[in-house]
């Protein structure tokens, strides 16, 4: 717990700010942080440290939900100032993101590991100077080969995938909140069961 706020864990979901990007692959971190808030009665609507935040309890434990409003890879000192604002330390921070490198709908749970290419996951580890915090990695892979990732993951998410998105984001909100009342440990055995990487090479 932190001693000087007594909240216990940050929340922070990756995407973009403004409605152009609100229903991409890249902003799933945001969608879940904001599915994560509604489900407990958080506003997420105060400006801190460059990001939309909420307080309120999750499981119990009082906690911070955020969205850095600074574009994904910049991500990383709004993170940290909130961090550092609420007394925590990185081991009490769950990162959501979309991941390229896992098929379309699923999720997997990381207690520490790499960026793996991604350039939002990339600007929080350098500015908090540690892999070590956990992460819910939601999958993006459409299942065929993509000839432009940075265009593909800023490209409106098609009507047809609604229903399936809605579902990723519900397990992904669920998953949350089974880190913050069982531990990461447990989270990883209960939700990356079906989790298969698109790439062998994957980190």
């Amino acid at each position: 717990m932190s001693p000087a706020t007594g909240y216990q864990w940050l929340i922070a979901g990756l995407g973009n700010p403004g409605p152009e990007y609100e229903l991409t692959p890249h902003n799933l971190g945001f969608l879940v942080a904001d599915l994560v808030a509604e489900r407990n009665g958080i506003r997420a609507t105060r400006k801190e440290a460059n990001a939309l935040v909420g307080l309120g309890r999750v499981a119990g434990l009082d906690v911070v939900v955020a969205k850095p409003q600074t574009y994904m890879n910049l991500s990383g000192p709004s993170v940290r100032l909130l961090l550092e604002k609420y007394g925590l330390k990185p081991g009490n921070l769950i990162l959501v993101y979309d991941e390229l490198a896992l098929p379309w709908t699923q999720i997997r749970v990381r207690p520490k590991g790499s960026s793996a290419g991604h350039n939002g996951v990339e600007s929080v580890i350098r500015s908090l100077g540690t892999q070590e915090f956990a992460r819910l990695r939601l999958g993006i892979h459409p299942g065929h080969p993509i000839a432009d990732g940075a265009r593909f993951v800023l490209a409106p998410i098609r009507k047809a995938q609604y229903k399936e998105l809605d579902e990723m984001v519900g397990q992904a909100a669920e998953a949350v909140e089974f880190i913050i009342a069982e531990g990461v440990e447990k989270a990883m055995a209960k939700y990356n069961r079906r989790a298969q990487s698109v790439s062998e090479e994957e980190q």
